[in-house]
């Protein structure tokens, strides 16, 4: 079953999607957060996709997963009975629903459905902008699909954004077997490589550029993207909506009182249960990340669920693979949503490295931009290395990032004694290691 949007809304002036969005509670599965604040940022993701209307959301408590209908047959009855009453078009489950159960579901219940990865795989497909981006997009959709062939998928042909999964004008339905989706994502795969090599090509270039990388990273809608507009001036989309951002954005700033100048980075938002297939394929828009001299971690404080947000960042920062000597720093944001007694303010007091900010009104932003420069500055070591003679380019690299302070002939090559950051060190084995691939 497939829903046109001209049929149920999005474009063209038409009306919107009726959604509604179930959170399945299953007795004794482990979880971060409570069951409601799950379902609450459920709706937020459904409310992040142009063209839905929110007709409710609801925690279904489940003794366990019904394997062929993931509820049971009462449930099924309370929920089909709401449906209809409502007049709910499509039904959104937070969670993993497997093929099988989708194509059941939508049977007995008689409407679409999208289970969390469908609908996230919807959202990025809606935001993503650059080359690069809605390649990964696709690619990850493909494989997503390619799990599904119980059912109709639709041709990457639209007008609007969007994988099809609720339908958009213009679309052409066809009937796709293993070897269309294979043979699709083999030519995605071709396009990214060839993407791949020009971030490559850009990477070092940046790498040649004496400034200090500085990644803004954090769950999705902890206020990252207004952030980085106050202090770039950039006019990043800024709403209060998951996954506002997806390509990253990067814009030069200068820290305040003498500090130095710094390239500030924009990423996508994190967020928890992200789907396997977007984690592998936008590991390469978080390359920034890995590339950063400092991290600031940007959280939503007044989030009632803030702990357990910062906990799938640190999860995901390390699975990315961040080096544990990279400085970081974290801007609890929407302070100013607190109460001055509030206990999140005493515990901020008691914490290294923890600033208290609103990115909206500016409230603390001068101390937090100060303590990026002093982090940035005790990030950096001294040591005495010997490159030769022969190493021209990354002399010159580092000549041009400011840290060599002392420079003599040696037998072999030339000592040098520089005073660096963990971030300028692996750019400079890259430079070395590229060097010795090209010799090679």
């Amino acid at each position: 079953m497939t829903i046109e949007v001209s049929e149920l809304g999005g474009a063209g002036g038409t009306r919107p999607t009726r959604a509604l969005v179930l959170h399945p509670d299953i007795r004794g599965a482990e979880r971060a957060r409570s069951a409601e604040a799950a379902l609450e940022e459920a709706m937020a993701l459904a409310r992040a996709l142009p063209g839905i209307e929110l007709a409710g959301g609801a925690v279904v408590r489940l003794a366990r997963a019904h394997p062929g209908t993931l509820f049971g047959s009462g449930k099924l009855d309370e929920l089909k009975a709401r449906i209809e009453y409502e007049g709910v078009e499509l039904v959104l489950v937070d969670g993993p629903v497997s093929p099988v159960q989708q194509r059941n579901l939508e049977k007995a219940l008689g409407v679409k459905l999208l289970d969390r990865t469908g609908l996230i795989l919807e959202i990025f497909a809606d935001r993503a902008r650059t080359r690069e981006g809605v390649l990964q997009v696709e690619l990850a959709a493909l494989s997503y699909q390619r799990t599904r062939l119980v059912r109709a998928w639709t041709h990457l042909e639209r007008q609007r954004g969007g994988l099809g999964f609720v339908g958009g004008p213009g679309e052409t339905q066809i009937e796709a077997d293993r070897r269309a989706i294979d043979t699709q994502m083999v030519r995605l795969r071709r396009q990214l490589e060839k993407v791949a090599k020009t971030r490559a090509l850009h990477r070092a270039a940046r790498r040649r550029v004496p400034y200090p990388v500085v990644a803004l990273v954090g769950y999705t809608n902890a206020g990252k993207s207004t952030l980085f507009n106050r202090l770039t001036g950039a006019q990043v989309m800024a709403e209060d909506m998951l996954f506002a951002t997806l390509d990253p954005t990067m814009r030069a700033v200068r820290l305040p009182g003498g500090g130095p100048e710094v390239i500030l980075s924009d990423t996508v938002g994190f967020i928890s249960d992200l789907p396997p297939q977007l984690v592998a394929a936008f590991r390469a828009t978080l390359e920034e990340v890995l590339e950063a001299d400092l991290i600031v971690h940007v959280r939503d404080i007044a989030h009632p669920e803030t702990d357990a947000q910062a906990t799938d960042v640190q999860a995901i920062l390390a699975e990315l693979g961040v080096a544990e000597d990279v400085p970081l720093i974290e801007l609890w944001n929407k302070a100013d949503l607190l109460a001055p007694d509030d206990p999140a303010l005493a515990v901020a007091a008691r914490r290294e490295q923890v600033y208290p900010v609103s990115a909206l009104t500016g409230q603390g932003l001068g101390g937090a931009l100060e303590a990026m420069a002093e982090a940035l500055d005790a990030a950096r070591r001294r040591e005495r290395i010997e490159i030769g003679y022969g190493e021209g380019r990354a002399r010159a690299y580092l000549f041009a990032e400011g840290v060599v302070e002392h420079e003599e002939p040696g037998e072999a090559g030339t000592m040098l004694q520089v005073n660096w950051s963990a971030a300028q060190r692996r750019r400079f084995e890259s430079l070395l290691s590229e060097a010795e691939a090209g010799e090679s």
